[in-house]
């Protein structure tokens, strides 16, 4: 159910010496929902992002998981619950073909007796990047192209594919149309907007406030690693959240004594 608590961070430090990355930080996704991670450089968002993909360990606090505690100590945890991340740099090999960027590390291989000969499963590999791309209305010409010779979009699109064949729960975001044309990136942006209709929900970090707006159902505000609020897209503007990100809000509510938002 859509309502379902999926992701759910509470208390979360980190440090990086006298650093503080993240201060006390509650953070949830709920089932088929896309959530905004917006902040400043230096606002905590990725930091956040690498502790729920494993890449980086919390000093402090808890990660619940479907309802369950969850210890995420590397990316191969996060990967067995079903999360996957889309890093800014796509992380794709350009002299291989689109297959096996998709099954990078997954190979999937048949083992014959005594396990002395392991045979590639070519052709399956093959048809499943062909499903994977189908159900996502993701166009190639042919999974068998490098993908150097692919357009921005082409490989932006093939990223995304493979976090989302993977990515059975969550798929985390950073940065998807940093690099990206208007046209990729409305073309990106589309493909992030179809992840619900596969029931995959998804965290997008993105300084691009129009792209959050689009895609996103709730968005939240980090700032000096610390959770500033949060907001339904729907109740809330760009003036809003760009008050809040820069601290003019809390500036505001000094001067003039304004309530707090709620």
């Amino acid at each position: 159910m859509a309502d379902e608590i999926l992701l759910e961070l509470r208390g979360i430090n980190k440090s990086f010496g006298a650093v503080r990355a993240l201060v006390d930080v509650d953070f949830r996704v709920q089932s088929n929902e896309i959530v905004g991670l917006v902040g400043d450089n230096g606002a905590g968002k990725s930091t956040l992002v690498k502790i729920v993909s494993g890449v980086v360990q919390p000093d402090a606090g808890q990660i619940f998981f479907q309802d369950r505690e969850v210890s995420i100590r590397n990316p191969d945890d996060a990967k067995a619950l079903g999360i996957e991340t889309l890093y800014q740099n796509l992380a794709l090999i350009n002299n291989l073909d689109v297959v096996a960027n998709m099954f990078l590390g997954r190979e999937l291989v048949s083992v014959w007796p005594l396990g002395l000969i392991r045979v590639l499963r070519s052709r399956e590999m093959e048809r499943q990047t062909d499903e994977i791309l189908g159900r996502l209305q993701i166009g190639i010409g042919s999974v068998r192209e490098k993908v150097e010779v692919l357009s921005g979009g082409q490989r932006q699109a093939i990223a995304l594919g493979r976090a989302v064949g993977w990515g059975k729960q969550l798929v985390l975001l950073d940065e998807p149309t940093a690099a990206l044309g208007v046209r990729e990136g409305r073309q990106a942006l589309e493909l992030i907007g179809r992840l619900k209709e596969h029931g995959v929900s998804a965290v997008i970090i993105s300084h691009n406030l129009e792209h959050v707006f689009s895609v996103a159902d709730r968005v939240v505000v980090l700032r000096h690693g610390v959770v500033q609020g949060e907001r339904r897209i729907r109740d809330v503007d760009s003036n809003e959240i760009v008050s809040m990100i820069t601290g003019t809000a809390e500036i505001k509510k000094l001067e003039f004594g304004a309530p707090e938002a709620p």
